[in-house]
């Protein structure tokens, strides 16, 4: 299973407070917008996603379709094939796409130990 781009998503106090501390560790803005509370983070081929007050505690994103650069790859497992093989291997989803839907569109888990993982296709 090919699950795409992955960066963790980090629910941040303050946007401002946390870019600087970010940029001190190598990190660039390489996406997002401050004025919508939110930047995506780059160093190397590490991706963070800082969101001000969007949602509660961390997340593990994965993007398919996108390789760590958000560029498009030529070929990937789309999220509703994604979904059913989870769900095969007798995952518990909280969050589901309607599977005879079609383009951008994300499910959500949670490992055991309560983390949050999202799977956010943004392609057709």
């Amino acid at each position: 299973m090919k699950l795409g781009a992955f960066s963790v998503s980090l629910a941040v106090k303050d946007l401002a407070v946390s870019q600087a501390f970010y940029e001190k560790l190598g990190f660039s803005v390489f996406g997002g917008d401050a004025s919508m509370n939110y930047l995506i983070m780059k160093s190397g081929d590490t991706l963070i996603g800082l969101f001000q007050g969007m949602f509660e505690g961390n997340i593990l994103t994965f993007n398919p379709g996108w390789d760590q650069n958000a560029q498009n790859l030529e070929a990937f497992e789309d999220v509703r094939a994604i979904q059913k093989e989870l769900k095969e291997q007798g995952l518990e989803l909280t969050g589901e796409v309607d599977q005879d839907s079609t383009g951008p569109a994300s499910i959500t888990l949670e490992d055991p130990d309560g983390n949050v993982i999202l799977i956010d296709q943004h392609r057709a």
